[in-house]
């Protein structure tokens, strides 16, 4: 289960980037580093509540609709 949701957050990521034409360094309020987000998109890296809260933030989202 944990697996699936990581991939879903992955994928979400990479589309609300693509759709805003940010690069991983250009992530403007999320203050995390382009290497943590590039980790999270290629489902290396496991984030808390806290880091998908603040993603969401970022992207004007809820938290939930990250791991739909």
């Amino acid at each position: 289960m944990a697996g699936l949701r990581i991939g879903r957050l992955a994928q979400s990521l990479v589309r609300l980037r693509l759709a805003n034409a940010w690069a991983q360094e250009d992530w403007p309020t999320s203050r995390l580093h382009r290497t943590y987000v590039s980790g999270l998109e290629r489902k290396i890296r496991n984030p808390t509540i806290l880091i998908v809260e603040r993603l969401a933030k970022t992207f004007k989202v809820g938290p939930g609709s990250l791991l739909d």
